[in-house]
């Protein structure tokens, strides 16, 4: 009975794993063919990408031949443009030393001519000079000679002026005086007018005093 409940356990036991292998190979394939199917649409993502950057580098390759082109073109201009101008700085540089030298002909011809015209106006200056200092000297008689006679007439004038207010206020001086002696001598009367009458008041508050003394 032992050795027959083992081999139905036995049995069970290899039927069950390998069932259990069975499913875990199904599991796997499974799994596998996912992982490959994930991949093959990775890889045509990939693939597409890659034939779009391909599709863009193509582009790209294709405008930078066109601007290499272009760049081929604007340095064959350049070239020319460079001998045109060498052509022309040189036509310059000829050209500027003739200006020169005709310039520094120009300048020692103006030179010349200021140092004429300095010299002229040099002597013209010292003739004007002298010719002014001479003038100044005969304006400065005349003008203190008509000065010297102005400054006699105005201190004439100006004596007479003043001795005229100098009579006037001595009349006013005169009438002042008169005036003040007369307004002194009115005072000293009125003064004595003044005490003559205190006096005559006293002696009258005398008299009453003494009646009054008397009769009682």
């Amino acid at each position: 009975q032992i050795e027959n409940i083992v081999d139905l356990w036995s049995g069970s036991l290899k039927t069950n794993i390998l069932t259990e292998l069975k499913n875990w190979e199904v599991n796997l394939i499974q799994h596998h063919k996912l992982q490959m199917r994930q991949e093959k649409e990775k890889h045509a993502t990939q693939m597409k990408q890659l034939q779009n950057e391909m599709e863009n580098l193509k582009e790209l390759l294709h405008t930078y031949e066109i601007s290499i082109s272009r760049k081929d073109e604007v340095i064959i201009n350049l070239t020319r443009a460079l001998e045109k101008q060498k052509e022309k700085v040189v036509l310059m540089k000829t050209f500027t030393l003739w200006w020169i030298q005709h310039v520094k002909a120009k300048q020692e011809e103006y030179a010349i001519r200021m140092a004429d015209k300095h010299f002229q106006t040099a002597l013209m200056k010292k003739v004007w000079a002298a010719w002014r200092s001479v003038s100044e000297e005969r304006w400065r008689d005349k003008v203190a000679r008509a000065c010297q006679l102005r400054a006699e007439d105005v201190c004439v004038q100006l004596t007479n002026d003043y001795e005229a207010k100098i009579a006037e206020l001595t009349a006013a001086l005169e009438l002042t005086r008169a005036e003040i002696l007369r307004l002194h001598t009115e005072r000293d009367q009125y003064e004595d007018t003044m005490k003559k009458a205190f006096m005559r008041g006293v002696c009258a508050l005398n008299l009453e005093a003494m009646t009054m003394f008397q009769s009682k």
